[in-house]
């Protein structure tokens, strides 16, 4: 497992020189981070200026440069507030990460039990309305929803809270907060966990009709061990790399929900920084957006030699 988990994560290494450094271009090829001195009486500020930040070199000069920075947690000030980046992205992150976090648990938990659920009790009356609602769930936009939800919950009943995730000074997990969460969780989740639950009902569909799971009934297992212990197990392998894949969509989906809810994270950072032209808070964002799916990625690589040995061995 060892050898299979160092292999995983050494593959990892240029999957993401290769992101950053596509990342980087786009961005410095499309925003200019002297842009504010364009209306300049005096062309030779602006030139000036260019030559301070380097931004006269090779790009290739220019990666090496900031790829140095980024691995010490220096993504330099940015031209627009003046701010330090890497203060602007960890700001952002501390919310973004509750979000993710949780939402991830939530749609995991949901999306499995439904889909197995719905599995085992093919073409029951339960199982119709799963299929239903995740007919709905797909098709309907998430910022659709978060105002529908805040409209009814918010607005009309009070029953929950609906801008950011806490109150005045209130800080922590306490009742103000879990006021707060659920309707951003759910906004985030809805259209994951119908994708997820389908995903999952169809794999488990396969594994229970697959020859071990009949030889195991055979064998006068009880039918709890049976679903859980030799086709769930089978069945999460196509399910984890779902996830794995999805995880890119959970990501960008903050930027929609973070923005309905008035949330301060990572989806407000980037909006803020496409709207000002903010070229450094760009490629820092960009480069952590590609950290975290490549990691989850390889999060889901080392789940595939837990859940089946055989693809370590290959």
């Amino acid at each position: 497992m060892l050898t299979y988990s160092i292999r995983r994560v050494a593959y990892s290494i240029p999957v993401l020189l290769i992101a950053s450094f596509l990342l980087f271009v786009f961005v410095r090829t499309t925003f200019d981070p002297t842009a504010r001195l364009a209306a300049s009486r005096d062309p030779q500020v602006r030139i000036r200026e260019q030559q301070r930040l380097g931004l006269d070199d090779p790009l290739a000069t220019q990666y090496g440069r900031w790829l140095k920075g980024a691995a010490q947690g220096d993504f330099g000030k940015s031209e627009v507030t003046r701010d330090e980046v890497s203060k602007t992205i960890r700001r952002g992150m501390g919310n973004t990460l509750q979000l993710i976090l949780i939402g991830a648990a939530v749609s995991c938990v949901i999306a499995l039990a439904v889909g197995v659920y719905s599995a085992v009790r093919q073409y029951s009356a339960l199982d119709y309305t799963f299929t239903g609602l995740s007919y709905i769930g797909v098709a309907m936009p998430p910022f659709w929803f978060g105002l529908i939800a805040i409209q009814f919950f918010a607005v009309r009943h009070h029953w929950l809270l609906s801008l950011g995730l806490h109150s005045g000074d209130s800080q922590g997990f306490d009742l103000d907060y879990l006021r707060h969460l659920p309707l951003p969780i759910a906004t985030l989740c809805v259209q994951i966990v119908a994708s997820w639950s389908r995903y999952e009902r169809a794999s488990m569909l396969d594994a229970l009709n697959a020859d071990y799971v009949r030889t195991a009934r055979a064998k006068g297992l009880r039918p709890r061990k049976v679903i859980l212990k030799h086709a769930l197990r089978n069945a999460l392998i196509p399910f984890v790399t779902v996830v794995a894949l999805d995880f890119g969509a959970l990501f960008g989906g903050l930027i929609i929900t973070e923005q309905i809810f008035s949330i301060g994270g990572m989806g407000r950072v980037f909006f803020s920084a496409i709207q000002q032209g903010d070229a450094y808070v760009l490629e820092a964002w960009m480069l952590v957006a590609a950290v975290l799916i490549i990691f989850f990625n390889l999060v889901a690589d080392l789940l595939y030699g837990v859940l089946d040995p055989r693809i370590r061995l290959s």
